[in-house]
């Protein structure tokens, strides 16, 4: 066996990636039959057992994280929650679960963290005196509308902060789960506070279920765009990401049902396989498509300057080379097709009301 192939393993039901390999930087162990954390095997045969999800509740001391990124359109972040259930194979945030000491593989998906004082941080940072309103950004590492946002509520509480400052958001997610708060949403848009951006992969509800196995389908995500646009919320569909000779040839059927569905614009971005996610993804090949694993990687690293991955500005997001120029010539010829425009991220920021603090001097005005 060559370094860079590994065994083929059976798949998880219901989860993304099929093992918890190790993490090559941190030189984090393989946990494979952890009984703190995985179901003992099921009695009969071999049979990987079912994964329980756990959560565990963390209070972190701020909850803006700033970035100097040129190629985001936006400064600053919120991460409700660590890890994520939707267990989205390519998911380019997995490689963080390594700096808790967990695998970015089936860790990620199944040993959750929520931060339930999120909001009230939220609003302490946007009382500061110093604070400049920007639109904040959430989602952009791990879904804000996984399953779990059921319970917990933190971004529901984070968007009704961001309605009583005035503050602008715009949300990326996987999951219709982002109708439980049309009604706050549709307050912000109509003072052009928030968009939503809504990720669709493929369209094929057989691939979905192995590629990000516990997100919604692609038909419920697509409705989701309707609904939001139907109640005046701008929406927006990424093709995030667009996978060489697995998903690419659905993008004029994306771009399509995108703009039947209500998106104003549509964008398009290539794989990323940073860190550890470059072997679980190619660890995902070999178990679900071992006949076009080579073709993938090749065609992957023809995007990537020769490597797995590209992590320099813009072209991280964009690729490089004839396969990146093809891929996004066709979004750009569908877009016009089907009447889609160039994705607008500008929202107000002229509206921002400082929030007050119970306890605070503001509070005696």
């Amino acid at each position: 066996m060559d370094h860079d192939s590994h065994p083929l393993l059976p798949p998880r039901k219901g989860r993304g990636a099929v093992s918890n390999r190790e993490s090559s930087r941190f030189n984090l162990p393989s946990r494979e039959t952890d009984g703190d954390w995985l179901d003992e095997r099921e009695s009969l045969g071999d049979a990987p057992s079912k994964l329980r999800t756990q959560v565990t509740l963390e209070s972190p001391k701020s909850i803006l994280t700033f970035n100097k990124s040129p190629d985001l359109p936006f400064d600053r972040s919120i991460n409700a929650y660590r890890g994520c259930e939707h267990g989205c194979i390519y998911c380019f945030a997995r490689p963080t679960h390594a700096y808790h000491d967990l695998s970015p593989g089936l860790d990620f998906e199944t040993k959750l963290f929520a931060k339930p004082n999120a909001a009230q941080l939220l609003r302490e940072t946007l009382a500061k005196l110093g604070y400049r309103p920007a639109s904040i950004a959430i989602g952009t590492n791990t879904d804000p509308y996984q399953p779990i946002e059921k319970r917990y509520q933190i971004t529901r509480q984070i968007l009704e902060v961001m309605l009583e400052t005035r503050h602008p958001i715009g949300i990326t997610t996987k999951s219709n789960r982002v109708l439980d708060d049309a009604d706050i949403l549709a307050d912000l848009a109509e003072l052009n506070l928030t968009m939503v951006a809504i990720s669709v992969t493929t369209l094929d509800p057989k691939l979905a279920r192995i590629l990000e196995p516990r997100a919604p389908s692609p038909a419920k995500r697509l409705e989701a765009v309707a609904q939001l646009h139907a109640r005046n919320i701008p929406v927006h569909v990424n093709i995030a990401p667009s996978i060489p000779a697995i998903t690419d040839h659905e993008i004029e059927a994306i771009v399509a049902a995108a703009a039947r569905h209500g998106a104003q614009s549509i964008s398009v971005i290539p794989v990323r396989l940073p860190h550890e996610v470059a072997p679980l993804f190619e660890q995902w090949l070999e178990t679900h498509f071992p006949d076009r694993k080579d073709k993938v990687m090749g065609i992957i690293a023809s995007l990537r300057g020769g490597r797995k991955n590209d992590p320099d500005f813009f072209s991280r997001m964009r690729g490089q080379g004839p396969w990146a120029d093809l891929l996004h010539r066709r979004v750009a010829i569908a877009a016009r097709k089907n009447g889609l425009g160039k994705p607008k991220f500008v929202l107000r920021t002229d509206l921002f009301r400082r929030p007050i603090i119970k306890g605070s001097q503001m509070e005696l005005f």
